[in-house]
């Protein structure tokens, strides 16, 4: 008699224990929000910081008197804009050729059809692009840290910050850029919330995730990140870098979701879904990019808008103004890339790390302040108690990130790094301290990050792990430290603002020989 090897016979189904109703504690505590129960605290807290970073900004927002710095071309580019559809050249009564996209200019000329051709008509739109880049950080610190207080924190250190501050009136591009990113990337996080909500409920309603996933409907959120990157491209291409930062963004957390959810091949069942997922979301990012350029495609007078007739080439309806559009960015492309001429006020991602080399937006000795000796300047500087915390708080986070796997260190320190890691990858270009904008966010994100560990607040679900006196301590180093932040942008206020000042009071305040 041969050996044979006995199967155990699995007893019938009715004789089976029934699974557990719901998610297992452990999986439920991975999938629930963190979000504060306070929504109506938190709506003052916002409308409070953010009503003080309007009032800051809005101040003399006509002074100084003129176009300042790049305004010259913004400014001017968002006024022919109105006319005729497209940037003008007014010395050659031709179309200009621009290296930056139009969207932004777009933004600049609402605020001149508002209140005119005038220094708060091309400024007011830069304001209330700035004021609410403070509003999102806070509703955004507020949801990664589950607490209202470190949200309206992080809004009142991004109110008070020098570089902020002064984009925020004056009509550059990058203060848009900035804030439709800081839009964009809350979406993402909102569309993580949504989803992991959405499979928490499935998963209450009795849905097995090893067998299949839960149908979760329109993801609005995520719409809404695609849309905000388009616009952001459309204003300045270094948003590229924060549409391929946050698609990584969405492969992870969908991966980490079905995990925590008890899926059985997790990364698989993500590499399917996501290629779906981010092949319409980047389609509708570049959907949305190629609709900011509508004044160009409306018109005959745009910058290379006939390149193919030009060349002496067929030029066919729809898919000739597309070669033609695309010659322009060919064109563009290679201006930036070799764009290395030497400017007074260029520096290099190393010095924006440590505020080395600030940008002179506006200067005059011209003025009157009392004094034999006056001078008057708007100094784009981040306020330098606070910026000289972005790197050790950057270097705390990405500690905190690595040793506790949280995705929520991972995802500040990826807004800083699309913002910033690229510039270092081109050293012969041209480059000035403003590129910094998109990223400013991020670092305030940062210190606000280790004020909350030095406050103790950084459990999951926003409870406490210090007790009532490691708290107390902890609350009055960080309320002493957003004191002295706050009072020293109140010290740099007149250089932020063009105010006269006698000359020894300026220099007082020029704290290193590069800010000169």
């Amino acid at each position: 008699m041969s050996a044979t090897a006995v199967r155990p016979v699995e007893p019938p189904a009715a004789w089976r224990p029934a699974p557990p109703a719901g998610p297992l504690p452990a999986v439920r505590a991975r999938l629930r929000s963190t979000l504060p129960e306070d929504s109506r605290r938190a709506l003052w807290v916002t409308l409070a910081v953010t009503g003080v970073a309007a009032v800051l900004r809005l101040i003399g927002l006509n002074h100084p008197k003129g176009l300042i710095f790049d305004e010259v071309y913004y400014a001017q580019d968002a006024h022919s804009m109105l006319s005729h559809g497209v940037e003008w050249d007014a010395g050659t009564t031709g179309s200009a050729y621009v290296a930056h996209p139009p969207f932004g200019k777009w933004l600049i000329s609402l605020g001149e059809i508002a209140f005119g051709y005038d220094e708060v008509g091309w400024r007011i739109a830069a304001a209330a692009a700035g004021v609410a880049g403070v509003a999102i950080l806070i509703r955004l610190m507020r949801r990664l840290t589950g607490s209202t207080l470190l949200g309206g924190t992080a809004g009142l250190l991004l109110a008070v910050e020098g570089s902020h501050f002064v984009l925020s009136r004056t009509s550059l591009l990058d203060i848009f850029i900035a804030t439709l990113l800081l839009a964009a990337m809350y979406c993402a996080v909102r569309d993580r919330d949504w989803r992991r909500a959405g499979w928490l409920a499935a998963l209450d309603a009795g849905l097995d995730a090893r067998r299949r996933r839960p149908r979760l409907g329109m993801p609005w959120w995520r719409i809404a990140c695609a849309v905000l990157l388009g616009l952001a491209m459309g204003t300045k291409w270094s948003a590229l870098w924060y549409i391929i930062a946050v698609i990584v963004l969405y492969i992870v957390w969908d991966w980490r979701l079905r995990a925590d959810a008890g899926a059985r091949k997790p990364f698989r069942d993500t590499v399917i879904y996501e290629f779906g997922q981010n092949l319409w979301f980047g389609l509708l990012a570049v959907g949305v990019y190629l609709l900011s350029w509508t004044g160009w495609f409306l018109n005959d007078t745009g910058s290379y808008r006939h390149w193919l007739a030009d060349q002496g080439e067929p030029e066919p309806p729809v898919v000739g103004a597309l070669v033609n559009w695309w010659e322009y960015h060919l064109s563009v492309l290679q201006f930036h890339e070799g764009l290395s001429s030497e400017h007074a006020y260029q520096s290099w991602p190393w010095d924006w790390l440590l505020n080395l080399r600030p940008v002179v937006f506006y200067w005059s000795g011209d003025v009157n302040c009392g004094a034999a000796d006056c001078a008057a300047e708007v100094l784009l500087l981040g306020t330098p108690l606070l910026w000289w915390t972005f790197v050790p708080a950057t270097l705390a986070l990405l500690v905190w990130a690595v040793a506790k796997r949280d995705w929520r260190a991972w995802f500040l320190l990826t807004g800083i790094g699309a913002g910033l890691l690229p510039w270092f990858f081109y050293p012969e270009r041209t480059m000035f301290f403003f590129y910094t904008a998109p990223a400013v966010p991020f670092f305030i994100g940062a210190v606000t990050w280790a004020l909350g560990l030095i406050v103790g607040r950084h459990r999951r679900g926003g409870t406490s792990l210090a007790s009532p006196e490691r708290r107390l301590t902890g609350a009055l180093i960080a309320g002493a430290f957003v004191a002295v932040v706050v009072l020293c942008f109140a010290y740099f206020w007149p250089i932020y603002t063009g105010e006269a000042l006698p000359r020894e009071e300026w220099q007082a305040r020029m704290w290193l020989d590069s800010w000169i």
